[in-house]
């Protein structure tokens, strides 16, 4: 810094007698070329040097960047597969969420069938079963009518004379039977 101070101060001595020298066009000239010589001279260390480390941390924030970009492509890349595995991994999940329940269904139609089959069968046992047993009834109502009917019309046909013929009929029957076991 003292440096800088001691060029500045040199500058302005000698910028002083020019000017004072007169109006002309040569001393301001030669006041400039002057200037910027001390100022190339003495700023030219500060500012390579600026512009190195300027240049030198540009390079480094680039690298880091390069490296957070990298990193989080990475990052992303990664994220970007499990989204796609957790996809896929739905996508198995509908899948076998689906054959489940198809499973269940064709589980459940088969037992309906099943249940479906017993009650006909069930259904058709109690309509034999009904059926037998009105034939049962009607076979016995038809029996009981005709014996009413038989006796109906034995009680309208027969006579007297009939009744007294089959009695004695019967009891000759009765009396010769007991004769036939005792001769066997």
């Amino acid at each position: 810094m003292r440096t800088l101070t001691k060029v500045a101060l040199l500058l302005l001595l000698m910028a002083t007698p020019a000017h004072a020298a007169g109006d002309g066009l040569l001393f301001p000239t030669i006041n400039f070329v002057i200037l910027f010589v001390t100022l190339f001279i003495l700023l030219r260390k500060p500012v390579g040097t600026y512009f190195e480390t300027r240049r030198g941390a540009i390079r480094t924030d680039l690298e880091e960047a390069a490296k957070l970009k990298s990193d989080a492509e990475a990052h992303f890349a990664r994220w970007q597969r499990k989204l796609d595995d957790l996809q896929d991994e739905l996508d198995g999940i509908r899948n076998m969420s689906r054959e489940r329940a198809d499973a269940e269904r064709e589980s459940l139609l088969e037992d309906a069938r099943r249940s479906a089959d017993r009650i006909r069968q069930d259904a058709a046992a109690a309509v034999d079963q009904e059926v037998r047993r009105a034939r049962a009834t009607l076979h016995d109502e038809a029996s009981k009518l005709a014996v009413e009917l038989a006796a109906g019309i034995l009680r309208e046909q027969v006579t007297e004379q009939d009744r007294d013929r089959l009695l004695e009929e019967f009891i000759g029957r009765i009396e010769s039977a007991p004769s036939a076991g005792n001769q066997a």
